[in-house]
């Protein structure tokens, strides 16, 4: 059997899994040769131990072709490794499993036999669906982490999530198909270690279908789950959600909204007895809003489209466009009093609006627009060799 033959490509991102390889090799050679699967097993290493080594010595007694592609530089985190290891897969099927041994390999033959039989893009593994179980979270910490972030991402993307109980999972099938319309769309944008949340939003998979698991205790070394993890993940879910331009213009308004606190605070304590006078106060407060709203703006709203200027560049011309909308906001609230003799109130309300839209199409358009340009250039595919193991 050779890779381009086969049924089924099982990504496996690892890091630092040395003492898990022999076992899940084994059980995935067991689980699809004996469902009659064919398969290939490609590893996507960010390993700073002897995994590589490991993987090269035990992918000599495999029954599976095995692939390495040990990544120097781990771009976009675990989600990076994934999508470089999805760019080496041959098969029609990709199946996206963790090293660490507690999505039982078993399954595997399973997702592809789901997804098949009822013409699903995406097969989801899930410990949440009847007939599933999450025993193998360590401690209450870790349960309530879980539930707390499944929670979150269902209420933020109810119609892309629709019919999956599980969007932390990872472990899931996936139609090479549906990778490809996101990546000649938009592209993949991973960051983080919660790669099938976006899978599901970019991918648009056309179906969604389940199938119920124990999640099992790690077989050896530790958990990849920490808080640097986790605010990971949370800037992933800012920038999924905010992919909409809609969306976009509702993040742009609150945290302009918010950049009032910062302006205000500054502003009492300047006019204060014995301070400036209110009109270079309000200069310099609105300043510390400007810089308060460009920090929220470039670290969160526009994360992945911040490289086109540098930071410098970027920051002087939010600032440059945000102080303009001091200086039109008058004379514009007065060309609408005389032009269409609206009343002053609702004239100042239209200029405001105007000005706001003309200050979003800047940043969204120009100073943080989007580049049409391959995935590759996002998440490179080449930064280290990749070695098959026949």
């Amino acid at each position: 059997m050779t890779p381009e033959s086969a049924d089924v490509s099982i990504v496996v991102p690892t890091f630092n899994e040395a003492d898990n390889i022999r076992e899940l090799l084994r059980r995935i050679g067991t689980a699809v040769t004996s469902a009659g699967v064919t398969a290939e097993v490609i590893f996507a290493d960010d390993s700073t131990d002897h995994t590589c080594e490991v993987i090269e010595e035990a992918a000599g007694s495999s029954p599976l072709p095995v692939v390495l592609h040990h990544r120097a530089v781990p771009v976009g985190g675990l989600g990076g490794a994934v999508v470089e290891g999805i760019a080496r897969a041959t098969a029609p099927w990709i199946v996206v499993i963790d090293a660490d041994l507690q999505h039982p390999p078993e399954l595997v033959p399973e997702l592809i036999a789901r997804g098949r039989a009822t013409g699903a893009e995406l097969v989801v593994a899930s410990r949440y669906a009847a007939g599933g179980s999450r025993s193998g979270l360590a401690g209450g910490y870790r349960v309530l982490v879980s539930g707390a972030s499944t929670a979150l991402t269902k209420a933020l993307f109810p119609r892309a999530l629709r019919g999956l109980t599980d969007p932390m999972s990872g472990f899931f099938a996936i139609r090479r198909e549906a990778v490809d319309r996101a990546t000649t769309r938009e592209g993949l944008q991973p960051l983080g270690y919660k790669i099938l949340l976006e899978l599901a939003v970019r991918c648009r998979p056309r179906a969604i279908a389940e199938v119920p698991y124990t999640f099992g205790q790690r077989h050896a070394g530790e958990s990849k789950s920490t808080v640097k993890e986790g605010m990971r993940f949370l800037r992933h879910l800012v920038t999924l959600r905010t992919s909409d331009p809609r969306a976009r213009v509702a993040a742009f308004g609150l945290i302009g909204l918010s950049g009032f606190v910062p302006n205000l605070a500054l502003l009492w304590l300047l006019n204060g007895p014995g301070g400036l006078h209110f009109a270079p106060a309000e200069i310099i407060a609105n300043q510390a809003g400007l810089l308060w709203n460009f920090v929220l703006v470039d670290s969160l709203l526009y994360r992945v489209q911040r490289s086109h200027h540098r930071r410098s560049v970027r920051l002087l011309t939010f600032a440059a466009v945000g102080n303009a909308d001091l200086v039109a906001r008058l004379p514009l609230a007065a060309l609408i009093i005389g032009w269409a003799g609206i009343a002053p109130v609702p004239a100042t309300a239209i200029s405001m609006v105007v000005v706001f839209a003309g200050r979003f199409l800047v940043v969204d358009r120009w100073l943080y627009r989007r580049r049409a340009q391959a995935r590759a250039d996002q998440v490179p595919a080449a930064l280290s060799p990749t070695h098959p193991f026949p």
